[in-house]
């Protein structure tokens, strides 16, 4: 990251399961430049990925970075296979990009929130802000169970972070809020 010229900034919160979020994600470079960054912060993380990338060539890379293959076209209850990951592990990280996609949507996906609701462990915020090349780990919580409140904190979190592609990056919400 130092040849590049980032900075990495903040510190892992104490425990050992947590459900990392990382945004915006607009970018290809998004994934390698965190990679990176969490080597230095000596975590091993375990992510979600469209099952696409796991196929041959780099499917055994990819499982041994820590993916695991979603196929988003089957709905199949992704939320409780994670919480239930978290409930059987003695340590979990689990790094979830929340808008689920390099481009922009509507609405972040809201699975990570009720992992970490229903599993009861933190969510932990970082981010890759190309514009300051900072890479980040920050926020960290316990969510309450009221999402409005709980994305307040995440939004005031991530205000001013640019991606790569400020352009693509979606809107702080969630379906479930109601706004």
């Amino acid at each position: 990251m130092w040849l590049f010229g980032w900075d990495v900034i903040g510190q892992v919160p104490p425990g050992r399961k947590f459900v990392l979020i990382g945004a915006p994600h607009t970018s290809n470079w998004d994934f390698p430049l965190a990679l990176a960054a969490l080597y230095i912060f000596r975590l091993k993380i375990s992510w979600l990925g469209k099952h696409t990338l796991f196929k041959k060539p780099f499917g055994s890379v990819m499982r041994w970075l820590g993916g695991i293959p979603i196929n988003r076209e089957i709905q199949d209850n992704v939320v409780d296979q994670i919480v239930k990951q978290f409930r059987t592990s003695q340590q979990l990280v689990v790094v979830l990009a929340p808008s689920g996609t390099r481009k922009k949507r509507d609405y972040w996906k809201s699975g990570f929130y009720w992992i970490a609701n229903s599993a009861q462990v933190p969510i932990l915020c970082g981010y890759l802000d190309y514009y300051r090349k900072k890479a980040c780990l920050g926020l960290s919580f316990l969510p309450t169970g009221d999402v409005k409140k709980d994305m307040d904190r995440i939004r005031d979190f991530y205000e001013g972070v640019q991606g790569k592609h400020a352009d693509l990056a979606t809107r702080i919400r969630l379906i479930d809020e109601n706004t």
